[in-house]
């Protein structure tokens, strides 16, 4: 076996691999939550629509998106691995609990990462698989923008009957028209279930944990620790990453469930 071999293979190559796609995983998080926030727009969906045209369809986002479903799969099965193997290495409790300066987030991330896989594959579902119509049975509706392009204001946004459309912009006598598979539409419809508002909002609660003890400890195993960064890293983790982020997607479906 090759040292590279040995190195992925031993508890150390696999806890980096967990630090490397997680690290990942977090850069992609923001882009997400980014993009999301166009749901808060009061525009009948337009341009919530737009980007998600965008992020299936352009080649370089799909390649990322490859990756990105890889990540999660190679993320949860070394999880497993490593939670298996700690328990396999220690099978008997201690008679006494030793006291430790573990993070109740550090000692519950197998159970955090159970509850965000779970959550990826509803969400992936009932919105990733609808939307691009696999089994031929999609909700997804097509829907028809109109806006003034003097003035930047929309003229009007109507339901499409049921047939065959495909994305498309096009301009004549100043007014821009867009057809757009209606993706709103079904995140507005799942958003005004009360259990999946819940759902959804214990999802982030678990991101937030899952995140505040895996930010930091990513760059731990990867070894980028410095006196003069740590801190930095710590402060990024709890509050952008623990906070902020998991909180913008939290207010998605709550604003929608109580508004919309």
């Amino acid at each position: 076996m090759s040292e590279f071999k040995q190195t992925f293979n031993s508890s150390l190559g696999k806890k980096l691999i967990m630090a490397l796609t997680g690290l990942f995983l977090c850069t992609f998080i923001i882009v997400h939550l980014s993009g999301n926030l166009s749901l808060f727009k009061h525009d009948n969906g337009q341009a919530f629509n737009a980007y998600a045209h965008f992020m299936t369809h352009f080649p370089p986002i799909k390649v990322v998106s490859y990756l990105l479903y890889l990540s999660i799969v190679i993320h949860s099965v070394y999880a497993l691995i490593l939670t298996v193997s700690n328990r396999k290495a220690r099978p008997v409790a201690y008679a006494a609990q030793p006291k430790s300066p573990a993070s109740w987030s550090s000692k519950n991330m197998g159970m955090l990462g159970s509850i965000l896989l779970l959550f990826i594959v509803i969400h992936m579902k009932d919105f990733w698989f609808n939307y691009h119509d696999f089994a031929g049975n999609s909700t997804v509706g097509y829907k028809e923008y109109k806006t003034d392009l003097k003035t930047g204001e929309q003229i009007s946004a109507v339901d499409l009957p049921a047939g065959d459309y495909e994305y498309s912009v096009s301009t004549e006598n100043g007014v821009e028209t867009m057809v757009a598979k209606d993706l709103n539409a079904t995140v507005a419809i799942a958003f005004k279930q009360w259990w999946y508002v819940a759902f959804y909002v214990l999802a982030m609660v678990a991101v937030s944990f899952h995140l505040l003890h895996g930010f930091q400890s990513a760059f731990q195993t990867l070894g980028w620790t410095h006196r003069k960064y740590s801190p930095v890293v710590k402060f990024i983790g709890t509050w952008f990453f623990a906070v902020i982020i998991p909180v913008g997607f939290a207010l998605m479906p709550v604003i929608y469930f109580f508004s919309r």
